[in-house]
């Protein structure tokens, strides 16, 4: 079975369970809170989560409340994100705000944050474990709040950012959740800190490498895969990766091309184009995919001491994450 069957199977488990517990009055509340769920996403967190706990031989029944409170704090993160952005889709369906209004969307990311604390607790999990699972998960939403914020810093600052600060940035916004993940899947199925510590990170490794990916794909994605104007982060200015390193390697006209895109959103289409070219012909999505890589690696390096299809399949995700195509 290939990554995207095994993906679309444990999505349809983990939208069961999701959607059981979405429910309640207000209904238009619980419409509004469990909209981005009914209308897209891979579950790919939550995946990582079920096989986290399978790779130590736990049972998936314990793990479903972690998985579903994960992707509920992803999609709040999803409801507030779109909020702050003002974007007006996602999942090519409008966004909660457009939807359902501000004052709703606000309140549905609400719901989401705190019912993924009422599932955990409710799990037939032991009172230490389930004690680790709202500590490690808190922390994670601390680190995607600061990461965040890191993030729009970037954006209104003038300066490029080193590679290390967009690192940091990319591990406390995107890995953190990922890193949690794979921590809370461990944690149904072991109280053993070595195994923990592993599997969170390869779940932190995975998440770097899959934000590095999306930010390639950010630049210089088809447009018809990403539904998104080609070079719509360099238009908005993202100091991104990729567009780090074109404007650090970029020479003489090349580097006014990319600069007079970077950050304009009145660019003209065939000037857009034009900077796209010249960062493909600079080399930089196979530097970009090289730092993925990196990153993968060390992923798959955590894994080192496990063996069995749960490991087979989280070592897959690698390649399913890092070779995704532009």
């Amino acid at each position: 079975m290939n990554k995207t069957k095994q993906m679309e199977q444990n999505a349809k488990i983990v939208n069961k369970y999701l959607n059981s517990k979405l429910k309640g009055n207000p209904k238009k509340l619980y419409d509004a809170a469990g909209h981005l769920i009914v209308n897209g996403g891979k579950r790919l967190r939550p995946y990582m989560v079920i096989r986290s706990c399978q790779i130590l031989k736990g049972n998936i029944s314990n793990a479903m409340p972690a998985a579903s409170a994960v992707e509920m704090v992803h999609n709040f993160t999803l409801v507030h994100d779109d909020i702050m952005d003002n974007d007006e889709m996602r999942h090519g369906v409008p966004t909660v705000h457009k939807k359902f209004g501000m004052p709703i969307a606000i309140l549905a990311g609400d719901v989401l944050f705190s019912k993924a604390f009422q599932i955990i607790t409710d799990s037939k999990l032991s009172t230490n474990a389930t004690t680790q699972l709202v500590s490690r998960l808190a922390k994670a939403c601390v680190d995607v709040c600061e990461g965040q914020l890191l993030d729009v810093k970037m954006a209104e600052e003038r300066k490029i950012p080193s590679q290390a600060e967009y690192i940091t940035m990319i591990g406390k916004k995107t890995a953190a959740l990922f890193d949690v993940s794979c921590a809370m899947g461990a944690i149904c199925a072991t109280n053993k800190i070595k195994d923990i510590l592993n599997l969170s990170s390869f779940g932190r490794n995975l998440g770097i490498a899959f934000q590095i990916t999306d930010d390639l794909i950010g630049v210089m994605g088809d447009p018809k895969i990403t539904k998104k104007p080609v070079g719509n982060d360099l238009r908005e200015g993202k100091k991104s990766l990729p567009i780090l390193m074109a404007i650090k390697l970029a020479k003489g006209n090349n580097k006014k091309i990319i600069l007079k895109a970077f950050g304009n959103p009145k660019i003209s289409k065939k000037d857009l184009g034009k900077a796209v070219e010249v960062i493909k012909s600079l080399g930089i999505e196979e530097n970009v995919r090289n730092q993925a890589l990196k990153y993968a690696e060390r992923a798959e390096k955590s894994l080192g001491e496990y063996s069995g299809p749960a490991k087979a399949e989280l070592v897959s995700l690698l390649d399913f994450v890092v070779k995704r195509s532009v």
